[in-house]
């Protein structure tokens, strides 16, 4: 008697696909590595559910990739390592995360290690509960006031702007699912606000409170001039505010101007010439001239995304993908 055909095998990949994946940037993390593989794996085996652990690293030039590859070593079941080819910045790492995920819950978490791994659970739940989207925002934040003071003022900046409602915008540790991460890889946007964007999209967002420790090695790769080109990737990314406040501020200064004008004029003839005003002309014109090339820069920020836009270059590389299938 012959044998019934048997169907052929489904592919090992949709057989073993992760529910939840988890996505970590890493640049020069090499000290906090070792410690965030042990307690991240320990979450992950304590968590009895189908997980990867993706991270992305962002052209590290200490031993961050050599740390990385040696996890994927130890864990073959849960470990991934995306490579690039030079540094493309924090975000890119996460959109490449993004990218190459397989789960349907997809969580972003930092290395440094201030974002406990031991939370990710409590975000799970939450998306378990029916949400897109779950943010996080820091109870008893660790850092200096030199970062806690301006982020809670453009904070409140950025809600103003944008509508778009975060506690905490620059928390990290936050659970996507993964339509609303393909909305976000498909936009196709070469500087976008992650958390925002998710925001933007999320039809049932919450957030979550978590616990937040100081950096546990290195230094925060963060300076003052990305902080800054971040919350202008932000303000520009989400909305045209800052060119009509720009545009009534330029109304405002040319209505005072013009009287200033017939002021003067109306001056110079019941009184006659004169020039001890010399000096207060001269700070009028630098005012008004100050606020010349503010306009500009807030116009050349605009240009600039559309610049970066229409060239359609790619956002990164990716050199290679170090898995064990």
């Amino acid at each position: 008697m012959s044998e019934a055909p048997t169907a052929p095998a489904t592919p090992a990949k949709l057989v073993t696909a992760p529910e939840i994946s988890i996505v970590i940037p890493v640049y020069n993390e090499s000290a906090n590595l070792p410690l965030l593989f042990e307690r991240l794996t320990a979450v992950v085996d304590k968590m009895g559910r189908k997980t990867e652990i993706v991270f992305t690293d962002d052209g590290s030039k200490d031993n961050s990739l050599a740390l990385l590859k040696s996890f994927v070593e130890k864990r073959p079941d849960i470990i991934r390592v995306v490579e690039f080819d030079r540094n493309y910045g924090q975000h890119m790492a996460v959109m490449a995360g993004f990218d190459t995920a397989r789960g349907d819950i997809i969580v972003t978490l930092d290395a440094d290690l201030q974002n406990p791994p031991e939370e990710i659970p409590k975000l799970v739940a939450e998306m378990d509960a029916g949400h897109d989207v779950v943010g996080s925002y820091r109870r008893n934040r660790q850092d200096s006031v030199f970062r806690t003071l301006p982020s809670r003022i453009i904070n409140m900046i950025r809600e103003r702007i944008t509508g778009i409602k975060m506690r905490d915008q620059g928390c990290m540790l936050r659970a996507y699912r993964r339509n609303i991460v393909r909305i976000i890889v498909d936009s196709g946007e070469t500087s976008t606000f992650i958390p925002a964007m998710a925001q933007f999209y999320a039809e049932r967002p919450s957030e979550v409170e978590v616990e937040h420790a100081a950096r546990h090695a290195g230094v925060s790769n963060y300076n003052l001039y990305k902080l800054i080109r971040l919350n202008f990737d932000l303000m520009t990314g989400f909305s045209l505010v800052p060119l009509q406040l720009f545009t009534m501020v330029g109304m405002a200064v040319s209505g005072a101007s013009l009287i200033l004008v017939i002021y003067m004029v109306l001056r110079r003839l019941i009184i006659g010439p004169e020039v001890e005003g010399i000096f207060t002309l001269f700070a009028i014109l630098f005012f008004l001239l100050g606020v010349v090339i503010t306009g500009l820069g807030i116009v050349g920020e605009y240009v600039g995304r559309i610049y970066q836009q229409v060239r359609a270059r790619a956002r990164f590389r990716i050199r290679t993908i170090h898995e064990k299938n």
